[in-house]
């Protein structure tokens, strides 16, 4: 009996680690036309293909390449530009795992890097070196929501020859594309509002060109970076809610920063949507008027209070990630920044006090009455 035409609206998981040939002159084909077959699953596979086609898509890119988890986007974007000898520069304000991989990974492989105040992001003639190879960034920086003028920072790393790699974690494409500012690289934790439930550990990077979108698919391939099918297919699930779940952070977390800044035991709120946040005026051109569900704030620097708070709250469990449709908060010096010097953290303002909101999309008269009780 012949096998029914099969057409799924949603694309199935290949959950198979090798594919099929008919005979050697398939397996030419697969290696003189690029694209139009499968071999092995670390070379390509339908589900981690259609990940990376869809943060594609929503960048505006030439190219995507999915990979195992959010460092090892990171990794594969410095690897497309960088070899032993090069020098990158980054954005002081950095996730802690981008900056360990930086010092204790990539220094190790010779290229050596040097750190950018936030204040000199635009005029970076006192850090470019001759060997120089790229700035990166985020669209608004972890832990303390500092919001990188894109188009600014493009236009000075191309004057010194230098590419802009973008990390758009915290902005999500649904809020702001750097492409589309002049980023030659975007990376994501997929991990986080890409994919949005906790349940996936993921990345993905986006080149402008297709020269640099080949290189991607290169290093991932070698080295081994490809996503399995499973979290591509839960990746691309979560996806399809993304523009909504985005929408409705933003909403609840704008209330949430607004009450915590009301609120007597709260010293300051780090968040873009309040009026007088440094860059909220960027934040809203840049931002498209949204400015996600992220935001930190400072209680006094005594461990006990910042205990008697996680303990308290019910709706913020101490989770170490973000991003989730449930809130939680985190801890940047003990968890997320734990890999910077003491130096880099006393510069950057992370102290024992200083607690990370991801905020979920619950009824927002149920995190505000769990804020409420956990900080009175």
């Amino acid at each position: 009996m012949d096998q029914p035409t099969i057409h799924p609206k949603i694309t199935p998981i290949y959950q198979t680690s090798v594919f099929k040939f008919e005979d050697l002159d398939a397996v030419q084909q697969y290696f003189d036309e690029p694209g139009s077959s499968y071999m092995y699953s670390r070379n390509g596979n339908p589900n981690s293909d259609e990940l990376a086609g869809a943060v594609n898509r929503w960048e505006g890119g030439a190219g995507a390449v999915a990979t195992g988890s959010g460092m090892a986007a990171i990794f594969a974007a410095m690897l497309t530009y960088c070899q032993a000898g090069d020098h990158v520069l980054c954005a002081a304000d950095i996730y802690g795992g981008s900056a360990a991989l930086l010092n204790l990974e990539l220094s190790r492989l010779g290229i050596s890097v040097s750190y950018v105040p936030f204040e000199s992001l635009y005029d970076l003639a006192g850090y470019a070196q001759p060997n120089s190879k790229l700035l990166l960034c985020e669209t608004m920086s972890n832990p303390l929501l500092r919001v990188v003028d894109l188009h600014a920072a493009a236009k000075e790393c191309h004057r010194h020859g230098l590419k802009l790699v973008v990390d758009n974690t915290f902005s999500t494409p649904v809020l702001t594309r750097p492409l589309a500012y002049g980023a030659d690289l975007v990376l994501h934790s997929v991990t986080k509002y890409l994919a949005g439930h906790s349940d996936v550990t993921a990345g993905a990077v986006v080149a402008r060109t297709a020269e640099d979108a080949a290189r991607l698919r290169q290093i991932g391939v070698v080295f081994g970076l490809t996503l399995s099918p499973m979290e591509s297919w839960l990746a691309v699930r979560g996806m399809k809610t993304m523009r909504l779940r985005v929408a409705a952070h933003s909403e609840n977390a704008l209330v949430v920063a607004e009450f915590l800044a009301e609120h007597p035991a709260v010293q300051a709120v780090y968040y873009p949507g309040l009026p007088d946040h440094p860059q909220h005026a960027l934040a809203v051109t840049q931002g498209a008027g949204r400015f996600g569900g992220m935001l930190s704030f400072r209680l006094p620097d005594d461990a006990a209070v910042v205990n008697r708070f996680m303990q308290r709250s019910e709706r913020f469990p101490f989770a170490p990630s973000l991003a989730g449709v449930d809130s939680s908060c985190s801890h940047p010096l003990s968890t997320s920044h734990r890999a910077l010097t003491d130096a880099q953290r006393a510069e950057l303002g992370i102290t024992v006090g200083l607690v990370r909101l991801s905020v979920g999309i619950e009824p927002i008269e149920d995190l505000l009455a769990d804020l409420a009780q956990a900080l009175d």
